[in-house]
């Protein structure tokens, strides 16, 4: 990205946007360009039906186990589950406060690491893979949400949602940023800063960053936490909106049991465990 020189030397804004990316993102421990090749191309065909081969889920989770250390003993975060998501499909999970639903999308997202079981998505063993091979399979496969939007309050909304285009080496970040700027209407506040964006602004500014890169799969965690019911009404309109221009799978957390009423199907998480899927 170029930035003009100005009479006092060159602009810093390219070290200082390196430095909060790498402190938002988790960065790989070997050069990004070797990370490219950490993962082979996925063995999920695009269009199983096609060649008569029953369909293969997205996301296929089995037995999967989570244990945390603690001063008084061993916490049992998620225990056993299983679960599949199919390509394009809508699911919400649901469950009260501690019942292990924003550990779950951890694992999945690779971000945590299970203690115990598999977790499948888009054909690749996420519990087998390393730092390098979980960075990339973000970047090909999933888009983010997170309830306190997580932009990097230094970078302009542009360059937050040209980040992991960026990251990918794409020499057409923010043209394509700009784009899906657009796409939420958000046009006209390019420029700003998350400071500057109300709190409606700024997830709609996240959804543009989950989106922009096309991901398989999106994972939102409670994306109206942080906002007024008219407003995250307005923003949850937008994702599914967005979700079904795309053909996005979605796991939507949420404790709004309309809201999870939206997706195809629910699924209900108590104590770690998968009680019922519910019908939507």
């Amino acid at each position: 990205m170029c930035r003009r020189m100005g009479h006092g030397g060159p602009d810093t804004r390219p070290s200082r946007r390196a430095n909060a990316a790498a402190a938002f993102f988790r960065p790989p421990r070997t050069p990004y360009a070797a990370a490219m090749d950490a993962i082979p191309p996925s063995p999920v065909s695009a269009s199983p039906a096609a060649s008569g081969a029953p369909a293969v889920p997205l996301v296929r989770i089995r037995n999967l186990h989570l244990t945390v250390p603690a001063t008084a003993g061993p916490v049992n975060i998620l225990r056993g589950i299983n679960l599949d998501i199919g390509r394009g499909e809508a699911v919400g999970l649901i469950g009260p406060s501690g019942s292990g639903k924003t550990s779950l999308l951890m694992v999945l997202a690779g971000l945590e690491r299970a203690t115990a079981g598999s977790v499948m998505l888009a054909g690749h063993e996420v519990t087998a893979l390393d730092e390098d091979a979980l960075a990339r399979l973000r970047r090909n496969h999933v888009g983010i949400v997170f309830q306190a939007f997580h932009l990097i309050p230094t970078m302009t909304a542009l360059e937050n949602v040209a980040v992991p285009l960026e990251l990918a080496g794409r020499r057409d970040a923010l043209d394509r940023a700009r784009e899906a700027l657009r796409a939420v209407g958000l046009g006209h506040r390019l420029t700003h800063l998350p400071g500057q964006l109300s709190g409606g602004e700024q997830q709609r500014t996240a959804l543009a960053r989950a989106f922009v890169a096309q991901p398989l799969l999106l994972l939102a965690d409670e994306p109206t936490g942080n906002l007024d019911q008219a407003t995250g009404s307005a923003v949850m309109d937008l994702l599914f909106e967005l979700r079904a221009a795309h053909g996005t799978t979605l796991l939507l957390i949420t404790h709004d049991a309309d809201l999870a009423a939206r997706c195809d199907r629910c699924v209900h998480l108590s104590d770690g465990c998968v009680v019922a899927p519910v019908p939507a």
